[in-house]
């Protein structure tokens, strides 16, 4: 994680280390807002999502 140069990076490189062993990942979130983009363009309109409640990621390995 030492070459992450951006909050996106940092994420990216905990979550690949985490999902190597086989953690769960537990996120609680109390009016949390989002501008979800329409489209990839900029100026693009955005939809405004509002997230309250628990989302949970669970990673394991498959290959068993």
């Amino acid at each position: 994680m030492a070459n992450t140069t951006t909050w996106p990076d940092l994420a990216i490189a905990l979550y690949e280390k985490l999902n190597e062993r086989n953690a769960e990942l537990t996120y609680e979130f109390e009016q949390m807002q989002i501008g979800v983009p329409s489209s990839a363009g900029a100026g693009s309109e955005t939809a405004h999502w509002t997230i309250n409640g628990v989302l949970k990621i669970r990673a394991r390995d498959i290959s068993e």
